[in-house]
Parts: C-alpha cells; structure tokens; sequence
C-alpha cells in the first residue's frame, strides 16, 4: 500500500506546475496548476498516454491543434503521440488531476515547436 497527501508534495514552481504525488510503479499521478496567462509547450508522449481531470479553473488545451476547454469535472485523455498544448486564457489558476500510464523510468516527452495560430502538421511517431 501507498498512501500519501498532497500537502506532502511541492510544485515544481513554487505555487504552480505539475506536483508528481506518485511515479510508479504503474501509473505517475499527481496535480497541476496552471496560473493565469501561463502555457506549457508542446509535447507528446512517445509511448505513455497522460490523463487530465480538471479540478478548478479552466485551460485551454490544443490537442494536435485542435482546441478543447477543460473546466472542473471534464476529463481530457491524450493518447500516446498526440501533442498538447496548454494555455491558461483565463484570470484565475487553473487546477487538474493528471495520470501518465504506463510509468516508464525513461523520459518519454518530446517537445515541439508549435503554438496557437501556427499550422499543425502531425509528426509520425
């Protein structure tokens, strides 16, 4: 058994960003936030799929450029070569539960270099 709390856990941040509260041995699960104005570039996952349940706040996300909203109580899977974007376009912090499964003790990210306005063109995997 593990049991933990997030109060336990910091930000990578400070006062926001992602806070892992478990990496392993099958899923990495934690919180983030995301503050107003602030984005988190692109990246995929090679082999990982990463899960978002939204807890306070709203974001913008763009999924292979496409644009989706989550707000508390929308769940938001990113399969595995499907990049994401964040934007927070809102005046109040934005908070999610996220899930990257399987857990791999490689890195898996890829950033890209794409932002909102900009063609998206899928990269093979």
């Amino acid at each position: 058994m593990y049991m933990t709390h997030e109060d336990k856990h910091e930000y990578r941040f400070e006062t926001h960003g992602p806070k892992y509260l478990t990496v392993g041995p099958n899923v990495d699960l934690g919180v983030v936030v995301i503050t107003p104005g602030e984005h988190h570039p692109c990246h995929k996952h090679v082999k990982q799929e990463e899960s978002f349940l939204g807890l306070e706040g709203e974001c913008a996300v763009y999924v292979d450029g496409e644009r989706v909203v989550i707000k508390p109580g929308t769940y938001l899977r990113c399969d595995p070569n499907e990049a994401h974007y964040f934007r927070n376009e809102t005046d109040t912090p934005f908070k999610a539960v996220f899930i990257k499964a399987p857990h791999l003790e490689e890195k898996d990210s890829v950033y890209i270099d794409w932002e909102p306005g900009q063609p998206f063109i899928k990269e093979d995997a």
